[in-house]
């Protein structure tokens, strides 16, 4: 397993946001998070990225996992598209800045003195290595252009772009950082229809292993493998889209009337909402 949540509890206060929460992940799992508004997706996401963060149980990424974060609405993006995706990994500019500085310190140092700095600058030389910072501007090139952005996008005003095309660059940004597990705060949230399904191909296409909380279930039914339902702070439900979109389900979880249609050659389902003028 690639991630185990094993009873965790939050609360804010007096005000208990879920407890009693239990469910695994394998590796190249999509999993979505469902549930109302203020059922606490976000919050769950934010015990995933944070584990100390939790009030009680515990949270276990399978040892040396990368995990990658796209939240929820859009983060104030400045410059360019290339100004911005340089910066999408600090630790790459952190180490850079450490290695001129050692490197302009060593010109300047004599025995003991020197060879602490230069103890030092190996070791950040190491990590910087590790981390591939050599080959950063071209993981940059290969994700924008996997995305669509291609190099006449590049010198292009991030903070110009629309909805659709800052979440693709968000997405860019975690995964530069060459993530083996994705998390997604409601990525299609505020999309016109054309860039959800944009985005969630994307998402689908990525060897990946992905928990996402989604707000869409005709969008959770396309695109996961399975569903993990939240409602007053507890796990109701788990299974495929098939087995836990029924209409009794989907009444329980959100108090609407719909028809779940299956398509018979693929076993996919599609959710007609009953609005109460056709009932």
């Amino acid at each position: 397993m690639q991630l185990v949540v094993d009873k965790i509890a939050k609360a804010f206060g007096i005000h208990e946001i879920f407890k009693d929460v239990s469910f695994m992940v394998e590796q190249g799992e999509h999993i979505g998070l469902v549930g109302v508004n203020g059922s606490g997706k976000t919050t769950l996401l934010r015990c995933l990225l944070q584990p100390e963060w939790v009030d009680s149980g515990a949270v276990k990424f399978e040892p040396g996992i990368s995990v990658g974060y796209v939240q929820q609405g859009f983060t104030d993006i400045r410059g360019t598209i290339w100004q911005f995706m340089q910066t999408a990994c600090p630790e790459i500019s952190s180490l850079r800045q450490k290695l001129a500085q050692l490197e302009a310190d060593s010109g300047k140092l004599q025995g003991e003195k020197l060879d602490s700095c230069l103890e030092e600058y190996g070791r950040v030389l190491k990590r910087y290595e590790f981390i591939d910072g050599y080959n950063y501007e071209n993981r940059i090139k290969r994700v924008l252009i996997g995305l669509g952005y291609t190099e006449d996008w590049w010198q292009h005003d991030a903070a110009t772009l629309s909805g659709g095309q800052k979440t693709r660059l968000m997405l860019a940004a975690a995964l530069v950082r060459n993530p083996d597990f994705m998390i997604l705060d409601e990525p299609t949230n505020h999309l016109d229809i054309k860039y959800q399904l944009q985005i969630m191909d994307i998402v689908k296409s990525l060897d990946l292993t992905v928990v996402a909380a989604v707000h869409d279930l005709n969008i959770a039914a396309m695109y996961c493998d399975r569903l993990v339902a939240i409602k007053d702070g507890q796990i109701v439900g788990m299974g495929t889209p098939r087995e836990l979109l029924t209409e009794k389900f989907i009444y329980d979880m959100y108090e609407v009337r719909c028809r779940v249609d299956e398509e018979k050659s693929t076993g996919r389902i599609n959710i007609v909402y009953l609005p109460q003028h056709w009932q």
